[in-house]
């Protein structure tokens, strides 16, 4: 069974494998989450480029988009998982969006390092996963297995001296950090406190209703048709 061409028939726009060995090394909930598997297949659908351009005044729009493109990613999720189970192999899928640690805002496990390991993308100065097809217009979920497959390679970041988010961000959280593959640290290039405080206002609006903001995915260059992309290669 050819696992992508599976995942493109349900929708994904994004496909990749990636070896858990690259990704062993961060946090997960619960810590043993990654135990008995070898690889993760990370998918993705993009989100309209409309909805982006018209930030912020298309906000209430994102917010639903984005709730019907994570439930999207996990009904696909479910159906590659059962589609591998019948294969004879294990398959857990991870849910596309879901905080279970308001304290420090993590997940089950990054969805962006997984799709980096991947090699359908690398992580961008705001911390979100940039691919080269779509920019970082695109949300994921994630399927831990231990079905043989392929895997890709980690992409390094092609940024370059781009700081487009970092000059956009409406609270000031992101900071300027030159690094190849992943910061040293999440605080090093983020405050997770400031903008989560800023989304959780943006959710409190009843017009909104998520934790939404997009500004610095609508400014990235990556992520804009027909625009010249500010990237340094090595």
């Amino acid at each position: 069974m050819d696992i992508e061409k599976a995942a493109r028939d349900l929708g994904a726009d994004v496909f990749g494998v990636a070896d858990l060995d690259y990704v062993r090394g961060y946090e997960t909930y619960p810590k043993t989450l990654l135990d008995g598997f070898d690889y993760g297949i990370t998918i993705g659908v993009k989100l309209p480029d409309t909805v982006f351009d018209g930030l912020p005044e298309s906000r209430p729009i994102y917010s639903r988009e984005y709730v019907v493109a994570n439930d999207i990613l996990d009904n696909i999720a479910f159906r590659l998982s059962r589609f591998i189970e019948k294969m004879g192999y294990r398959a857990l899928p991870i849910p596309a969006s879901k905080i279970i640690s308001k304290l420090y805002w993590r997940s089950y496990i990054s969805h962006k390092a997984i799709a980096r390991a991947a090699g359908v993308g690398w992580v961008g100065r705001n911390l979100l996963l940039i691919t080269p097809e779509f920019g970082p217009r695109v949300r994921l979920a994630s399927i831990l297995t231990d079905m043989p497959l392929e895997a890709g390679k980690p992409l390094r970041n092609r940024c370059g001296v781009c700081r487009e988010c970092i000059e956009n961000c409406i609270v000031g959280a992101l900071k300027y950090s030159d690094f190849a593959d992943y910061p040293s640290s999440r605080e090093d290039v983020f405050d997770v406190d400031t903008c989560a405080s800023k989304l959780q206002e943006f959710a409190a609006d009843p017009n909104i209703g998520t934790m939404v903001c997009g500004i610095c995915i609508k400014v990235c260059p990556w992520g804009k048709k027909n625009k010249v992309r500010k990237e340094v290669r090595a």
